[in-house]
C-alpha cells in the first residue's frame, strides 16, 4: 500500500545544462522507474504511491522532470516537447545505471513511456501504462463523451467559456470539479501526495503540452497518436485503467489490442488514480505482473 516516505537517495543530475532531482527507494536489482503524469506535475504523487515496492524488493527510481519540482523550471517554451522528454528520461536511465528497467508511467508519463519504449526498446524489461492512452483525437471523443454527462446546457456553458478563453470563470471551474471528483479521483479527501503535487504544478509545460485542464485540450499533443506502432514494442506490457477513468477502458482496450504482449487490469470504483483509489485491487495487479516478469526476487 501506499505511504508517505524519504528516498534512500537523492541525486541531481545535469540534463543539457539543466539541473534535474531523482529520487530512489530501495536497492534492489530490479527497478521500477516512475515517469509521473503532468506535464509540469511534480513527480510526488507517484513515487509515494510506488515506494511500497521496496517492500518486495524492488528498487523504485522517480525524478521531477525538466521544469517541475525540485528540477530546474527554464521559461523557454520550445522545450515543452514530448521528445526532449524522452532523451531527458535516457540521460536519467544512464546517469544512474539502472541498466534494463521496468518502465511504469502515468497518465502523461504514459505517452512519454510510450515513446520512450518505441526509441528504446532494448533498455525496457517491462512496460507499465497507467490510466493513460496512444491516440489522444480518440481519447479526446471519449472526454466529450465524460463532458455529455453533465447536460447539454452545462456542455454549452463550458464551450461558451472556451471559446472566450475565461477557463477561470466560477461556473466553468465548477464544472471541472466535478469531472475531477468524478475521472480525476474519487475520494472526498485527496491524498496529501497528490495535493502536494497539484499545489506546487507548473502551469508553463502543462498548458503548452497539454491545455488548460484534463477536459480540454488544447497543446502540441492534442494530435498524438502512436496506437498505430504500439505493435512494435516487444516487452510484456500491463495497462491499468480505472473504470471510470478519465482515459476510458475504451482507449485501454485499444492499447492491449495493438500490443504484441500485453494485459490489461480495469479496476472497479477506481478512475484516474487506482493505486489511491483501490489499493486493494491495484496492488495485487501490479507485483502479479512483475513478479512474472522477474521471477522469484531474493
Amino acid at each position: 500500500m501506499w505511504r508517505e516516505s524519504e528516498p534512500d537517495e537523492r541525486i541531481e543530475l545535469d540534463v543539457d545544462g539543466y539541473t534535474i532531482v531523482a529520487y530512489s527507494f530501495g536497492f534492489g536489482d530490479e527497478t521500477v522507474l516512475c515517469l509521473n503524469g503532468g506535464p509540469g506535475l511534480p513527480c510526488d504523487y507517484l513515487r509515494e504511491a510506488h515506494c511500497c515496492l521496496v517492500d518486495h524488493g524492488y528498487r523504485v527510481v522517480a525524478f521531477d522532470q525538466l521544469g517541475c519540482g525540485e528540477s530546474d523550471r527554464p521559461t523557454d517554451p520550445s522545450l515543452w516537447n514530448i521528445s526532449r522528454y524522452v532523451a531527458e528520461t535516457e540521460t536519467v536511465r544512464q546517469s544512474l545505471n539502472l541498466g534494463k528497467v521496468h518502465l511504469l508511467g502515468h497518465s502523461w508519463g504514459g505517452w512519454l513511456g510510450i515513446e520512450y519504449a518505441l526509441a528504446y526498446p532494448d533498455e525496457l524489461k517491462s512496460l507499465i501504462l497507467e490510466d493513460t492512452v496512444a491516440d489522444m483525437p480518440a481519447s479526446i471523443a471519449e472526454l466529450d463523451r465524460l463532458r455529455a454527462a453533465l447536460g447539454s446546457e452545462t456542455v454549452a456553458m463550458m464551450q461558451r467559456h472556451e471559446a472566450e478563453g475565461s477557463y477561470d470563470h466560477p461556473e466553468y471551474q465548477a464544472a471541472i470539479t466535478l469531472l475531477n471528483y468524478r475521472h480525476v479521483c474519487r475520494l472526498g479527501q485527496w491524498p496529501a501526495p497528490v495535493m502536494r503535487s497539484l499545489a506546487d504544478w507548473n502551469q508553463g509545460p502543462y498548458r503548452e503540452m497539454q491545455g488548460p485542464n484534463e477536459f480540454h485540450y488544447t497543446g502540441n499533443l492534442k494530435d498524438w497518436s502512436r496506437l498505430g506502432d504500439l505493435w512494435r514494442i516487444p516487452v510484456p506490457t500491463l495497462i491499468t485503467c480505472g473504470a471510470h477513468d478519465e482515459f476510458t477502458p475504451a482507449g485501454a482496450l485499444k492499447m492491449k489490442l495493438a500490443l504484441q504482449n500485453a494485459e490489461l487490469k480495469v479496476i472497479p470504483n477506481a478512475s484516474h488514480m487506482p493505486f489511491y483509489e483501490a489499493p486493494e485491487t491495484y496492488y495485487p495487479a501490479l507485483l502479479d505482473f512483475l513478479s512474472r516478469v522477474t521471477g522469484p526476487l531474493p
